[in-house]
């Protein structure tokens, strides 16, 4: 276990992409085991790690959050949240969280969020007199809420490893999301309190009506992907599909969808599939190779060797997974750590929802977390601002993020009362 960890961490520090590392870590491994002949079943382990037919998700779920990018969404979204909290003091604080909301309940990915929002947001607040640093990591922060509000697509993959529904698995991250968006929407009119942040005009009713109308079709995206799994009307994968059609549908009407536009959709959405199933086949071998040392087992061997109380061993779950979310990226470590987390799980009893949702709410808050927070540095390109800049300026709204991790892993009916209410399988 020393052994590749060493080697993986080599590569890591040495500039390799995190996809290649583990592969050739686990290589190498098996070599300096004198398992060398087992890397015969490598092609076989990596057709495997991606055959399977929830993972179609992935791709349409892209598709779908590209499309209304590309068809002027987007700027929509904006529109309607500034219509309505625009006029506070330091409004657009709140307009990019409210955005930030409504635009995860199309993309499901934070990277999809940060680049599309940022790209407005961080010059609209630039203008409005916010400190540059300040608006990024807002800005990359609030972009966490995209894996977080269903469709999530880090969910999908704890769901399709974990044999967990991902049906439940949607609705158990709604009410995380709510709460994350309320904690930084309160740190947001706090702040442009206390820093005397600028006032903008409010905007007339009728203003505010237009504004609606032309969003709420993208904002009943989410609902109609809830409404059709909890009625049995599709399954989840089903619903990946039923929302590229409402997108393409929604931007043919609304006569903003070009062939052009189309055809740099599908070139986006290949590019970053290509790199999410690359990552998983290649993560589906050290997860062989773990299996294969029984690395699970001796874990969670050790854990209960310290202590079997199951609160010390979400502590020190987290922290672990926290840590890990610092230098990998999220699919990553679920692959990695599958094995390991549901023994564990086993071992505190926890319901599979409340752990699924807690794990990767965890494992996205490493997406913010400096010193390789994938967020921070596209918010960081974007703005100009130095990753030491906006780390520092990220760190309270990280805490919010923790808090509510807090709250998920010590109280099931934040993530349990939804999915049994709606009675979603």
């Amino acid at each position: 276990m020393s052994t590749f960890l060493g080697v993986f961490l080599f590569f890591i520090f040495a500039g390799v992409p995190i996809s290649l590392a583990l592969g050739v870590g686990a290589v190498i491994y098996l070599y300096l085991t004198d398992n060398g002949d087992l890397i015969l079943a490598f092609p076989q382990k990596m057709i495997g790690g991606v055959d399977n037919f929830v993972l179609l998700t992935i791709p349409l779920f892209l598709l779908a959050g590209t499309l209304m990018n590309v068809g002027g969404i987007t700027d929509r979204i904006i529109h309607f949240a500034r219509a309505f909290v625009g006029h506070r003091r330091g409004g657009m604080s709140s307009v990019t969280v409210l955005s930030s909301m409504f635009f995860a309940g199309i993309s499901g990915s934070a990277t999809a969020e940060a680049s599309a929002l940022g790209s407005i947001l961080i010059p609209a607040m630039s203008k409005q007199g916010m400190p540059p640093a300040y608006s990024a990591s807002l800005v990359g922060i609030s972009a966490l809420l995209g894996p977080i509000i269903p469709p999530s697509i880090t969910m999908i993959v704890f769901g399709v490893l974990a044999g967990a529904p991902i049906g439940q698995l949607f609705i158990a991250g709604v009410i995380p999301g709510l709460l994350i968006t309320t904690g930084l929407l309160i740190y947001g009119n706090w702040r442009a309190k206390r820093d005397n942040f600028p006032v903008t005009p409010r905007a007339s009713a009728e203003e505010r009506k237009q504004a609606l109308i032309r969003t709420l079709p993208a904002l009943m995206l989410p609902a109609i992907i809830i409404v059709g799994i909890k009625g049995g009307i599709f399954t989840a994968t089903e619903s990946a599909a039923v929302a590229v059609g409402y997108a393409i549908a929604i931007s043919a009407i609304q006569k903003e969808m070009t062939w052009k536009r189309l055809w740099e959709a599908l070139i986006s959405t290949s590019v970053a599939t290509s790199s999410i199933m690359f990552i998983t086949a290649m993560a589906s071998i050290v997860a062989f190779v773990f299996a294969l040392e029984q690395i699970p087992t001796m874990v969670a061997k050790q854990v209960l060797s310290i202590s079997d109380n199951p609160y010390f061993i979400l502590l020190i779950l987290n922290l672990a997974l926290l840590l890990l979310g610092m230098f990998l990226e999220p699919i990553s470590i679920l692959i990695l750590t599958m094995p390991i987390l549901l023994q564990l799980q086993k071992l505190i009893g926890m319901d599979i929802i409340q752990f699924g949702t807690m794990v990767v709410v965890n494992v996205i808050i490493g997406m913010g977390t400096p010193p390789v927070g994938i967020c921070l540095f596209i918010v960081c390109a974007i703005s100009g601002k130095s990753l030491v800049e906006v780390s520092k300026e990220a760190l309270p709204l990280l805490a919010i993020c923790v808090a509510v991790l807090v709250l998920i892993a010590l109280f099931p009916p934040v993530t349990l009362w939804l999915p049994r209410l709606f009675g979603v399988g």
